[in-house]
């Protein structure tokens, strides 16, 4: 058994401490990716809700940014970098209220190393970004609920009830935390749907959730009938089912999921792991004035409805729609618990020193392997990793999405300078977009530091925000003329798009982005002359 003197607390915050420098470092070298830039736009426009999901990432930028005033890769991230840490410790204490600091270590060092916690999550700036921070918090306060229930007042209720209403003011499926605890308490301890402060934490919740609907009824509930869309699909889709179980296998790390996967499938020993784990905590307890009992061997089913509920979700979902593996992602948590008292009750003798299982060592260069890897293909040895056709020149190549912008703006600014010097477009030439990718990158990197407008033009489900943002933005007007930028690897004819609304469509200026002499992608800087019909407004007034 570990003591009180475990070095394990000095540990993990040296783990939180390098993991933030070294994240700080990468958003120097690394651009904002598509969805990045894309919600971006929720800290432009802040609001209680928004066409895909909830406003807390938007209010964490504006935060982050000091209100707008700091606008950087680094400063939009740096939410998403600190909610990592925070969450990462609220695991470490999990862990260690679940059975001691080891545990505590080896699922903080787990959520680390995750490809989805620590760099989707935990680098770049998503609505999970501040929703597993909630989610960490609200499952640290369920455990402390089963573990020590004498210790549980009115006050940890209402906190149990804020962060849930956190977790889904973030993205909506934080109610399946509602969901997980509800069910945990029908069949493992039904006493507790008895107390009066259970609902007062339910009540908490949902007056956080009351905006999210205010706007979905202000807005004819678009949001629902968005998701809805993505799920209402028929026929059974087994690729569509493989993807998502690979997927979530590639975004947790394959070396993190295999730890799990042998935890779990040792379920007799994890239970025994969690016995044993209830057995020291009752016998701590036993010295002091409270009064511990065996409620606290039901910390495994807890964990387990914190997370196969959420799961079994979305693989059968997968396979009847098409899904995204970072989903279940937030399930993971609770498995990295389950796992961080598996291995440190079976890693070794008693006396063992030992800090994690040696497959997470593994798991640690997996990740930084891959870290390396796309720093060096970005900026020393880029190739061509996608399409190498003319017509789709750099398509499929994940570097695209994180390099190149900035490059490419420096050439735009030049090109509207010139245009500007020889009377061919006017100083207040706006950017029109049909989607909002590439829209939230030519926002982000072109339009924000030059100045202009950015016009969406297209179908609500193509621009999404964007066509919020143009009910604060001057629209186009007759006469008037615009650019249009389409990067190869998004491949589109502006003529199909715009021959409606503009007189002509100029032959395109081609801006290469060249790095170390290869080609990753062209640039084309179309213009639209004089506007003959104003476009619909996509948003119904």
């Amino acid at each position: 058994m570990l003591t009180a003197t475990s070095p394990y607390q000095k540990k993990v915050l040296w783990l939180i401490g390098v993991t933030v420098l070294l994240k700080i470092f990468l958003s120097y070298f690394i651009e904002l990716g598509n969805d990045e830039v894309y919600y971006y736009t929720y800290a432009v426009q802040p609001d209680w809700n928004h066409f895909d999901h909830p406003g807390m990432v938007g209010w964490m930028m504006r935060l982050t940014s000091l209100n707008l005033f700091w606008v950087t890769a680094l400063s939009m991230r740096l939410g998403s970098i600190i909610c990592a840490g925070l969450a990462t410790y609220t695991i470490f204490k999990t862990g260690t209220l679940l059975k001691d600091q080891r545990a505590g270590f080896i699922a903080a060092w787990m959520y680390t190393i995750s490809i989805y916690t620590s760099i989707i999550a935990g680098l770049f700036v998503l609505p999970d970004s501040p929703q597993l921070l909630f989610f960490t918090w609200s499952i640290y306060w369920m455990v402390k609920y089963v573990q020590q229930p004498q210790d549980f007042k009115t006050k940890d209720w209402l906190l149990l009830g804020l962060f849930i209403g956190l977790a889904t003011l973030s993205k909506v499926h934080g109610l399946y935390l509602w969901i997980g605890f509800g069910a945990f308490n029908l069949f493992h301890q039904i006493k507790t749907l008895q107390k009066r402060n259970l609902y007062l934490a339910i009540l908490v919740t949902v007056i956080c959730v009351l905006p999210i609907l205010y706007w979905n009824i202000q807005n004819h509930f678009i949001t629902y009938k968005f998701h809805s869309n993505r799920v209402m699909h028929t026929g059974l889709l087994l690729d569509s089912f493989v993807q998502q179980i690979v997927g979530e296998v590639i975004y947790q790390n394959p070396l993190v999921y295999l730890t799990v996967l042998i935890a779990f499938f040792n379920f007799k020993k994890l239970k025994l792991a969690f016995q044993n784990s209830a057995t020291i905590t009752t016998t701590l307890a036993s010295t002091s004035t409270s009064n511990y009992d065996s409620k606290s061997t039901l910390a495994l089913p807890l964990l387990l409805w914190l997370s196969l509920p959420l799961l079994f979700t979305f693989w059968a979902l997968s396979l009847f729609n098409p899904t995204l593996p970072h989903w279940t992602g937030p399930a993971y948590i609770s498995l990295f618990l389950m796992s961080g008292v598996y291995w440190s009750t079976y890693l070794g003798n008693k006396n063992s020193v030992q800090s994690i299982p040696g497959i997470l060592k593994y798991a640690t260069g997996l990740l930084s392997a891959l870290i390396l890897g796309v720093l060096l293909l970005i900026y020393i040895f880029p190739k061509q990793l996608g399409s190498s056709k003319f017509e789709n020149l750099g398509e499929y190549n994940p570097i695209n999405d994180l390099t190149g912008w900035e490059q490419f703006t420096n050439s735009f600014e030049i090109i509207v300078q010139n245009d500007i010097a020889k009377g061919v477009m006017k100083p207040n030439t706006p950017i029109v977009i049909h989607k909002w990718f590439p829209g939230g990158h030519l926002l982000f990197y072109t339009a924000r530091p030059l100045q202009m407008r950015v016009i969406a033009v297209g179908k609500l489900e193509d621009v999404h925000k964007f066509a919020w943002l143009n009910q604060t933005t001057q629209g186009l007007k007759i006469g008037e003329d615009a650019y249009y930028i389409v990067p190869s690897n998004l491949p589109v004819d502006p003529h199909v798009l715009y021959s409606d609304y503009f007189e002509q469509i100029s032959h395109p200026d081609v801006v290469p982005l060249l790095t170390k002499g290869v080609l990753l992608r062209n640039f084309y800087v179309y213009r639209l002359k004089n506007c003959k019909k104003i476009p619909p407004a996509i948003l119904a007034e």
